[in-house]
């Protein structure tokens, strides 16, 4: 049985994670106090398989009876309960830009005199030994909701008992780290078509560009060193059971280097059968 917890920060698209793990085959249920997760649990196990995928969100709507979380987590890894946490995350800056974008309220508003900037921080303050148990995390700030489902696809399509997944990132200094990476490799360093007159406008997944970024030779000596990084590490992140590596890699905008050497990694790792995906977070960024 997948059983999958989902949470998160407020406005960080806990609605469009369950929406898109119900396209995938999920019984899925919102809102649900921690004290029922158990309940939840037990149901689907005693369904004969009719409920062999569920995920449940539960989050600070919940108002006190949320911080009845970690107990029951604690219960459930008593019990030997298999169960994995989606944790959804986004910057502050757009998570309060969502709130005003849509005028919602936040769930925590009230506790600190209206003000959304605190509103934001004191739940996440909240949410942080739940982060730090978290199987998966995805940082929502520059995903579009199709980019959120490909990447909720790309994890739980499957068994999500399965071997650790391992996602490649490209992503833009210039629009902010992403939170959720395991691994960032920064390749500022190597040649740039942005100042070739004919790539400029091009990306990474066009050839004439990879052709460019990969022709070098301190972007073949970095690709044969992270090659053998990261062929190094898998095996041991295997090992010590964990459920997702997130592989970052940066350049300047997003558009060119990042994404050659991300789908370079992406194509490496499919050749040795493991369960990748690739993500191009700002190439559509302008």
């Amino acid at each position: 049985m997948d059983f999958i917890i989902v949470t998160g920060l407020s406005g960080a698209g806990k609605t469009r994670a369950i929406n898109a793990l119900e396209d995938i085959g999920f019984f899925c249920a919102d809102n649900i106090p921690p004290q029922l997760i158990q309940t939840f649990y037990e149901m689907a196990q005693q369904s004969h398989g009719s409920l062999s995928h569920v995920a449940v969100v539960t989050d600070i709507r919940g108002g006190d009876m949320f911080s009845k979380l970690l107990s029951t987590l604690d219960q459930m890894d008593a019990e030997r309960k298999v169960y994995k946490i989606l944790f959804l995350d986004a910057s502050d800056y757009v998570l309060i830009n969502r709130f005003k974008e849509t005028r919602r309220k936040h769930p925590l508003a009230e506790n600190c005199l209206g003000s959304l900037e605190q509103a934001v921080k004191l739940e996440r303050d909240v949410l942080r030994p739940v982060k730090e148990r978290a199987d998966y995390i995805i940082d929502t700030s520059y995903l579009s909701p199709a980019q959120l489902k490909e990447r909720i696809s790309s994890l739980f399509l499957g068994d999500a008992s399965d071997a650790m997944k391992i996602h490649c990132l490209s992503f833009g200094f210039k629009f902010g780290m992403p939170t959720e990476a395991d691994l960032v490799f920064d390749v500022r360093c190597l040649p740039n078509p942005f100042y070739v007159e004919n790539l400029k406008h091009l990306t990474g997944l066009d050839k004439p560009v990879q052709d460019y970024v990969l022709g070098s030779e301190e972007t073949k000596g970095f690709v044969s060193r992270l090659f053998s990084l990261i062929d190094y590490m898998i095996p041991l992140y295997c090992n010590e059971g964990k459920s997702q590596l997130v592989i970052a890699i940066g350049c300047t905008g997003g558009h060119h280097r990042s994404v050659t050497l991300a789908q370079v990694l992406y194509e490496h790792l499919i050749e040795q059968n493991l369960r990748v995906s690739v993500n191009h977070r700002d190439i559509q960024r302008k």
